[in-house]
């Protein structure tokens, strides 16, 4: 198996008024829905279930998310309802319409809401797209909300001035009703918790560079802006099965060498045999989370395991 010259990381697109709607999910919640945006296709018709390998989404993220997480999670995405304005329209409307657990198989069936649809599948203007690869690395769930809106505005550099009402608003911090508590009231508090962990997170993981700005009207913060570049990415391309044997090549890649297995004939040896491949991804994947323990010498320990050292 040739290893390609270059790849193109997977996108995925979502239309704008679902970028800005108001909702909140949890870290686990949104890798879900990550996964399932990935697999979907202009061809898909109204009822397509998409499958979700629960061993193959924690090897991407490098999380582990158990039976309860999960089952919580698609349980949640059931009943949680976008906010969704458009004109005179405010749409509410859940993302998905059932969830099939194959218990003992370790899959997750899933099926798009009818009236969701349109927000996701064949979308040719009025559209945010982001890098898969880049959400699956955000671990704050506000990070993961702020990328989508910076991928918003990346072509144009920075994004629309939103009062911190509408901002906490989209990231269901404030409920515009004054019902629920307000989260994070206090300025130093948003910076700490939310606009400064999701600012480095992006940087350091994503495709995107950001920096917010917080204005002032009178005495008080009133208003956000953030400020967008791109830069390239540090990580490369998740392997997806579908049409995806180049990013996982290359992802391979990445691997050995953090691991330190830079010998060429030895890398050909691994890249070019999918038993060796698949054991490398499960060896990063135990080593993430703590399954095997090989502080001083990852990389031999993998080589002794395949019987190549």
């Amino acid at each position: 198996m040739a290893a390609p010259e270059s790849t193109v990381p997977i996108e995925i697109r979502q239309h704008n008024a679902l970028t800005t709607a108001r909702y909140e999910m949890s870290a686990c919640e949104m890798d879900i829905v990550f996964s399932l945006l990935s697999k979907l296709t202009k061809q898909d018709k109204a009822g397509t279930i998409y499958e979700i390998r629960v061993q193959e989404l924690m090897e991407m993220t490098g999380r582990t998310w158990n039976y309860k997480q999960l089952l919580e999670s698609t349980e949640n995405l059931n009943s949680r309802v976008y906010h969704i304005e458009n004109g005179k329209t405010l749409l509410q409307v859940s993302l998905l319409a059932s969830a099939l657990y194959r218990k003992g198989e370790g899959t997750i069936e899933l099926e798009i809401s009818e009236r969701m649809r349109p927000f996701l599948i064949d979308l040719k203007s009025n559209f945010t797209s982001y890098r898969l690869q880049a959400a699956f690395s955000l671990s704050s769930k506000y990070a993961k909300r702020i990328y989508q809106l910076a991928s918003q505005w990346k072509d144009i550099g920075e994004t629309k001035t939103y009062s911190l009402d509408e901002f906490k608003g989209m990231l269901k911090l404030k409920d515009p009703k004054g019902q629920e508590p307000e989260q994070y009231a206090q300025i130093s508090a948003l910076q700490k918790y939310v606009l400064d962990v999701a600012t480095n997170q992006i940087n350091e993981h994503t495709d995107l560079r950001i920096k917010y700005e917080l204005l002032k009207k009178g005495r008080s913060y009133q208003s956000i802006k953030f400020y967008v570049n791109t830069q390239v990415p540090q990580q490369l391309p998740i392997p997806f099965e579908l049409e995806a044997d180049d990013a996982k090549v290359q992802l391979a890649r990445k691997h050995l060498d953090t691991l330190g297995i830079a010998e060429p004939k030895l890398v050909q040896e691994i890249l070019q045999s999918a038993k060796h491949v698949d054991a490398l991804f499960a060896f990063v994947y135990k080593l993430k989370t703590d399954k095997i323990k090989a502080t001083k010498n990852p990389g031999g320990l993998f080589l002794k395991m395949q019987g190549l050292r």
